[in-house]
């Protein structure tokens, strides 16, 4: 409770986003556990495409459904437009989100408002030595603001629209938005809950390939290389044959 006697813990205040493209056997799960929470207001789930019936299914859940084009920011970017909440998060729709995590979300922000925002303190479920380690760098990568959407991005919406929000660009969507988020103040970090996210994007890859990618996406990025031709290095098939939630971290 506040110190001016208003429980806004219970108080619904967080507009979620989840952009989705064939995401129906994971989403039930997410928006259940969303739905327990009393501090949400509303869930958004921009698809950007789907053919399994992820938008008939998230509407039969009670969510707000938006389509998009292919690619997980014009899908973010979509989402947030629509949304009437003080506080914004974006969550993948292979995570899983534990009780108590939106009620801490807005804890953290009330102990500072100068705090424009943050993420979660992430763990990779399953039990390779790869998925273990993600989790344990994670923490060490935050020092440098060095986080991504796998990790619940959560932001005010005053500073969402202050900063120019999530950019219509189709690789580092989430990373380019928190370099603007990061500048807006200090960020925090939400340590418990962690929110949980699937492995599957490290299915059958090469360790060595995940991270030399990771680097060169990233050396890429920084010295300038326009997110259009980042994409066509990385997709050369194009966005149809992407899943949003089978990409590089990054991107």
């Amino acid at each position: 409770m506040l110190a001016d006697g208003n429980p806004r813990g219970a108080v619904p205040r967080v507009s979620v986003v989840i952009p989705t493209l064939d995401e129906a056997d994971r989403l039930e799960a997410l928006v259940g556990a969303l739905r327990r929470e009393p501090e949400l207001a509303e869930i958004i789930v921009a698809d950007g495409g789907s053919s399994d019936g992820t938008p008939e299914l998230a509407t039969r859940l009670g969510a707000r459904v938006v389509a998009t084009e292919p690619g997980r920011g014009q899908a973010l970017r979509a989402g947030a437009g629509l949304a009437s909440g003080e506080i914004l998060l974006f969550l993948h729709a292979d995570s899983t989100f534990a009780t108590g995590g939106l009620r801490a979300l807005c804890a953290a922000l009330d102990r500072d408002p100068r705090v424009p925002g943050g993420n979660f303190r992430v763990v990779f479920a399953g039990g390779s030595r790869f998925a273990r380690g993600l989790t344990a760098a994670y923490p060490w990568l935050r020092w440098f603001t060095l986080y991504y959407g796998d990790s619940g991005i959560f932001v005010r919406r005053s500073v969402y629209d202050a900063i120019g929000g999530i950019k219509h660009i189709p690789v580092m969507e989430d990373y380019d938005f928190v370099r603007r988020l990061e500048r807006a103040g200090p960020t925090c970090r939400v340590e418990e809950p962690p929110l949980t996210t699937s492995s599957r994007k490290f299915a059958g890859r090469r360790a060595s390939f995940i991270m030399w990618g990771w680097v060169v996406i990233h050396v890429l990025y920084w010295l300038g290389v326009s997110p259009d031709r980042l994409a066509r290095l990385y997709y050369p098939r194009g966005w149809r044959s992407r899943n949003f939630g089978e990409k590089h971290h990054g991107d």
